[in-house]
């Protein structure tokens, strides 16, 4: 056995690598969603069985030959939805006669803390349609922070700026509140004019909250006050994440590696956080993650098979 897996299951899209027990990558691949609590867990086993023969085949070497697979996903921390997901790829796996060593579900998050620090202690902040912080101490304890849902939680996160956003939105339409920038925004964007349109949208379309996220930045950017004061309040949500993690993981000095296009693109969101960061603690430093998520299921795939 000299081989191992790591996949990062996106809502969008999935990535998968077959590395070397050095993790050198050898094949890379990708493939559709693997959120299972979206798609379902049918059509998540097939998308990730069919990632795994591609590594397979691409290298011509036998499935008795991958020691370990981790795939970390969204649901993936909740033990028993894991576990439920296992249960199906393996089982897809027997009925297909494919031999399968070791296969693990994580959790997103935990996948991409490994790699962001290659295994060390660290910590990662996840701000983007949702947010979470995870972080490991020197002892391998894992903690975390945040992680409960939009109805919730998700505090700092691009839903969280979107439904306060809207929110103004709605009560300048009735005259509750005043003229926001954001309102213009949207209409331009979505073509939402109306309070008719603004509630259709988002009780019978579906509509992406967290999309809004963007407007309500720009219109920061722009100067609207009530846009201001929802972006210094969610980075305050995120501040609090991180001085949580602090007294949990009791270092003198916390790694933080930043995750998402909220805080890991150039924006008025991301520059006021960073900068409170600076502000606010001389014992946290913010740091580039050293590998990608999938690199990070491919060192949990070798500490599973040495085990």
């Amino acid at each position: 056995m000299k081989y191992l897996i790591g996949i990062d299951g996106g809502g969008t899209k999935t990535k998968c690598v077959i590395t070397d027990f050095q993790l050198k990558p050898l094949f890379e691949t990708t493939g559709g969603p693997s959120n299972f609590l979206i798609q379902g867990t049918d059509k998540v086993s097939e998308n990730i069985l069919g990632l795994i023969i591609k590594c397979v085949n691409n290298l011509q070497i036998q499935f008795s030959d991958v020691a370990a697979i981790v795939l970390g996903t969204t649901g993936g921390g909740r033990q028993n939805d894991a576990e439920d997901l296992e249960k199906a790829i393996t089982h897809l796996a027997a009925h297909k006669k494919i031999p399968l060593n070791i296969f693990k579900v994580e959790s997103d998050a935990r996948i991409a803390l490994e790699g962001a620090f290659s295994g060390k202690p660290g910590s990662i902040l996840i701000a983007g349609t949702g947010s979470i912080m995870f972080g490991k101490d020197r002892k391998g304890n894992i903690h975390r922070v945040g992680g409960f849902g939009r109805f919730i939680g998700d505090e700092g996160s691009g839903f969280s700026i979107g439904q306060k956003g809207l929110r103004i939105v709605a009560k300048q339409f009735d005259g509750r509140g005043n003229k926001t920038l954001i309102t213009d925004l949207l209409k331009e964007k979505f073509k939402i004019e109306s309070p008719e349109k603004l509630i259709n949208e988002i009780y019978r379309n579906n509509f992406d909250i967290a999309s809004v996220a963007p407007l309500v930045i720009e219109a920061a950017e722009k100067g609207d006050k009530a846009a201001q004061f929802i972006i210094e309040s969610e980075t305050e949500e995120l501040i609090l994440h991180i001085e949580s993690m602090r007294k949990k993981l009791k270092e003198k000095k916390i790694f933080v590696a930043l995750i998402g296009s909220l805080i890991t693109t150039d924006n008025y969101f991301s520059f006021l956080f960073r900068e409170k960061v600076v502000q606010k603690f001389n014992d946290v430093v913010i740091k580039e993650p050293e590998n990608p998520p999938e690199i990070g299921a491919v060192l949990m795939a070798k500490q599973l098979s040495s085990q």
